[in-house]
């Protein structure tokens, strides 16, 4: 095979007919401005062929989707290996996927818990605990334990007789007479068949003992021991009793079930136990969701501060529960409570009447469980669904298992406790397990034997490995049983990454997008040294990355440039690093220092009004006060998992929210969304609004794009409409929109593409074969501005647009501002779906800064990593905005890695000083400069080598 990938003639997207000669086996980052071309390079052509010619050795089935297909408009591509992309997205949706069934790290616990797991027994009662281990005893086991004894010990060997009300005392009499058995233990006392008590029915007995023989614990006696043992175990169904002389009894079973306690129910040990997702290990009653929906006072009452006739009732607040609002009125006024009193400061068994129903009054919860009834209708399904949230299941507390599952423990705990730690500390459980040590705090009981380390060692060793890579990756703040839908685009993407490294695919191909998102510069260097062992590997890594470390380590570099767009597109250098910072592009400039961000002359004051979040408690948080000075920029930064996000969105947004809206919150708890806890916030009465510019999607179908997001095509749509063109066919506004009926395509919907169900891989999206793309009409396109159609507008960039509406200054601003946010090359019609988290977040920038946010101040902006997908010479237009921003009177709160993003900050919290558990403390808080003498403070120590000495306000 060839030692390069030849490209020849790529002119996907804005390429501009571009040829470039890639070495195989090697770490390749593909860099440039934002929007320059490097994903159409990088996942529109190289992967996309890959992908292609996969699809094309696959069935005829397969093959009839390929006409439909788009190929990558490129000449040839030669030398290209079976390819893998991991990008930033996490498409998961359902509850069932955890980080430990998406790595596959579960389904090896859930072998290793089959092959090794130790079952013990409950007890009765919780205040009963047996704790005896459950294993099936066999004749040589029992033996084992008599001889065990003290020597000498004198004792019987007996098996219990079960009894039934349809047997008679004779015929049990006649039994044993016939099987040569003649003496008994009945209810503890011996007895013999010849000298029975008279009137004594063995029927009634509690307990009733046939004695086999009776020994000594003598080592030279194992033989008759053994055979004894044997017929006790035949006679008695698996079941066999010794009552040694003055020592408690010994209970044997060959059945799987604890010889104290045989009416608790066990499960023999297999790998379908251990699943949640399998109907036989699932628990019966979450059926391994390990919660249950149900009903939540805080819901039905969102805001407590309000009052009855104010609505503090919130499922009879609808317009249509009318009737239900004047029976609490009346009820209310029977008990003479005012109606007018906030909900709060309500009599507490007034509130109880009105949630739980009281003689002659329908309780909220009461008339809750009645619509029940009626959830065959959506609207009632929807309804319902508003005042309910997740609670642990009761049942199984939030394992997700069946109680017999979770009575197998490895080392000491069972899979559930071992899938809530962290994979940091998961690590020193596998390897005590490995070792076999018996003095490690993570085992609290003694792990396995020599014999189950031998059948466990190629389990462990594979779990060892996985997980080893999850922790390389900067993960080892999650958790086996977090859910796989709430993680970022970055960990979902770090998590393929160790998929991939797991796979141990060799001659492979793999594209990856900005690894390095959502990782602290100290968490950087072991995700970089994975990418450097998928190569060793024999495979090849191409990147798409702006990180200076990711350029440092690459074996090639490739710069797609020079700008943005229309702009960009044409290959400025391919070569190697020392290459790379003698070039004079643009990236070659910020490489070798010849440009960079410039540390602000003095840096804004924050001495003045501030605020002040006391006692933050939250996940991982530990009830450390933050600062966040009014007026400034702060940056919260911190190691992978040490509690930025939650701080910032859960718990200040949240309770910024809900200060400002006199209690009411936009979260959605029926969701899962967090209201984080704190004590106090002091300073909110300096703002007047808070704004959260977070990374979610500006819309979920291709009808939504960034020109409808920032309000611009309602000025695009006035303009077309007013031609005389238009007029003349009678077309208004609504004709050129694509939402609503009327100008679009039908066939499509106005989203110009059908998606394409493909059964054995991900759906496709396909061009409309009705309007081939262009989302309207015919007539519609008639219509044109100088020149151009409403489709020929919105398949035109920002910076195109500008240039061609010139003359129309309302749309002209509006434009102007997604232009300064770094997005120029966006299209104006690109559908929502295919735009990253970092170019959604811009967007919403743009779309604050249009709505005047550069006047009155006043208003909190939260960020999380905005510099997402950003080229360091984008960064620096975006630190200008937002400059601007806190010029204006505004706060800005970034959440953020980049360094050159701190080190021109205003004020930074430093958050650690670990992931998870090990995080959750302000380790430092101050200007940059005073970040860096804090000892303990991981970013201080990134931050010295990026400072020098500047002036202050």
């Amino acid at each position: 095979m060839k030692d390069r990938i030849v490209i020849r003639g790529a002119r996907q997207h804005n390429l501009k007919n571009l040829d470039l000669d890639i070495p195989r086996r090697a770490v390749v980052v593909i860099t440039g401005p934002s929007g320059s071309g490097k994903s159409s390079l990088a996942f529109d052509t190289v992967y996309a062929e890959g992908q292609r010619r996969y699809v094309e050795s696959m069935s005829t089935y397969a093959k009839q989707f390929l006409d439909r297909m788009e190929k990558p408009d490129v000449d040839r591509v030669d030398g290209i290996s079976p390819a893998v992309a991991i990008e930033q997205r996490n498409p998961t949706k359902t509850s069932r996927s955890t980080v430990g069934t998406a790595t596959e790290v579960f389904d090896y616990l859930r072998l290793l818990w089959a092959r090794v797991g130790r079952t013990y027994c409950p007890g009765p009662h919780p205040d009963q605990p047996c704790g005896r281990e459950v294993k099936p005893d066999t004749v040589q086991s029992a033996t084992d334990a008599i001889l065990a004894l003290p020597a000498g010990t004198r004792m019987m060997v007996c098996f219990p007789l079960p009894l039934s009300t349809r047997v008679t005392h004779a015929v049990v009499v006649e039994n044993l007479r016939a099987l040569g058995f003649m003496r008994l233990l009945v209810d503890g006392g011996e007895l013999h068949l010849d000298e029975l008590p008279e009137g004594l029915d063995l029927v009634a007995a509690r307990e009733l003992l046939v004695v086999v023989d009776r020994l000594r614990a003598d080592p030279e006696d194992v033989a008759r021991v053994a055979d004894s043992l044997q017929m006790a175990f035949n006679e008695g169904e698996g079941e066999a009793v010794v009552v040694p002389l003055g020592l408690p009894r010994l209970r044997f079973t060959e059945r799987f079930r604890c010889p104290d306690h045989p009416e608790i129910e066990f499960a023999t040990p297999s790998p379908q136990l251990f699943s949640f997702n399998n109907p036989y290990g699932s628990c019966p009653e979450c059926t391994g969701f390990g919660a249950v929906l149900q009903y939540d006072e805080t819901l039905i009452v969102p805001n407590a501060s309000r009052a009855l006739a104010e609505g503090a009732v919130d499922p009879w607040a609808k317009p249509r529960y009318e009737d239900k609002r004047r029976k609490l009125a009346e009820f209310a006024a029977k008990q003479n409570v005012s109606s007018d009193t906030p909900w709060a400061e309500l009599p507490a068994e007034f509130r109880k009447a009105v949630l739980r129903g009281v003689r002659g009054f329908q309780g909220v919860f009461q008339f809750l469980e009645a619509l029940e009834e009626k959830r065959y209708k959506q609207y009632i399904r929807v309804f319902l669904r508003q005042y309910q949230s997740s609670q642990e299941c009761p049942s199984c507390g939030g394992a997700k298992l069946r109680p017999e599952a979770l009575r197998v423990r490895v080392g000491g705990r069972n899979i559930s406790e071992v899938s809530a730690l962290p994979l940091g500390r998961l690590r020193p459980w596998l390897a005590a397990m490995l070792a076999g040590r018996t003095d490690d705090p993570e085992c609290p009981q003694p792990p396995l034997t020599g014999q189950e380390r031998g059948i466990a060692e190629s389990i462990l060793l594979e779990l060892d490995s996985r997980v080893g890579f999850l922790v390389d990756v900067g993960l080892s703040y999650l958790t086996l049983e977090r859910q796989t839908r709430t993680l970022s685009g970055g960990e979902a993407q770090r998590i393929s990454l160790a998929n991939a490294l797991g796979s141990r695919l060799v001659d492979t191909l793999y594209v990856l997008d900005e690894p390095t998102i959502g990782l602290h510069p100290a968490d950087n260097d072991r995700l970089l040294r994975l990418l450097v062992r998928l190569r060793e590997q024999g495979n090849t890594v191409i990147v798409v990355e702006h990180d200076p470390e990711a350029m440092r380590l690459a074996d090639f570099l490739v710069e797609i440039g020079p700008g943005s767009g229309e702009l960009g597109g044409q290959l400025m250098f391919a070569g190697t690093l020392d290459e790379m910072l003698v070039s004079d592009t643009l990236t070659g400039r910020y490489l070798s220092g010849r440009e960079r961000i410039e540390i602000p002359e003095r840096r804004r004051p924050v001495d003045g009004p501030r605020l002040r979040l006391e006692g933050a408690r939250e996940h991982n948080l530990k009830g450390d006060d933050a600062v966040f000075p009014l007026g400034a920029i702060t940056v919260v930064t911190g190691v992978s998992g040490s509690g930025k996000s939650t701080l910032v969105h859960d718990v200040l947004y949240r309770a910024v929210e809900r200060e400002l809206s006199g209690g009411e919150t936009t979260a959605k708890r029926h969701l899962g969304e967090t209201v984080g806890a704190f004590k106090r916030l002091h300073g909110v009465s300096a703002l007047r609004e808070v704004v959260l510019v977070d990374q979610s999607p500006i819309g979920r179908t291709p009808r939504s794009n960034p020109v409808t997001y920032i309000k611009a095509y309602d000025e695009v749509r006035r303009i077309f409409s007013s031609l005389p063109e238009a007029k003349r066919l009678g077309f208004g506004p609504g004709h050129f929109s694509f939402n609503v009926a009327g100008g679009r395509c039908e066939a499509c919907k106005g989203e110009g593409q059908v998606q394409v169900e493909m059964v054995f891989m991900a759906d496709v999206f396909v061009p409309c074969e009705v309007c081939a793309g262009a989302r309207f009409r015919p007539e519609v396109l008639q219509v044109k501005y100088r020149g151009n159609s409403i489709r020929d507008v919105l398949e035109m960039t920002v910076d195109e647009s500008i240039r061609f509406f010139l003359h129309e200054d309302r749309l002209g601003e509006v434009l102007w501002h997604l232009q300064q946010v770094g997005l120029g090359y966006l299209r104006l019609g690109q559908p929502a779906p295919t735009l990253s988290g970092g170019e959604a977040q811009r967007i919403k920038v743009a779309r604050e800064l249009a709505m005047g946010a550069r006047r009155g101040g006043r208003k909190l902006y939260i960020l999380d990593e905005p510099t997402t997908g950003l080229h360091m010479d984008d960064i620096k237009k975006l630190l200008r905005v937002l400059g601007d921003l806190a010029d204006a009177g505004h706060t800005v709160i970034l959440i953020e890695h980049n360094l050159d993003v701190m080190k021109t900050a205003d004020w930074i919290v430093d958050l650690g000083p670990g992931a998870g558990p090990d995080g959750g403390h302000i380790v430092a808080m101050g200007r940059p400069e005073d970040i860096v003498g804090v000892p303990g403070s991981l970013t201080g120590e990134w931050l010295a080598g990026m400072l020098e000495p500047v002036g202050s306000a």
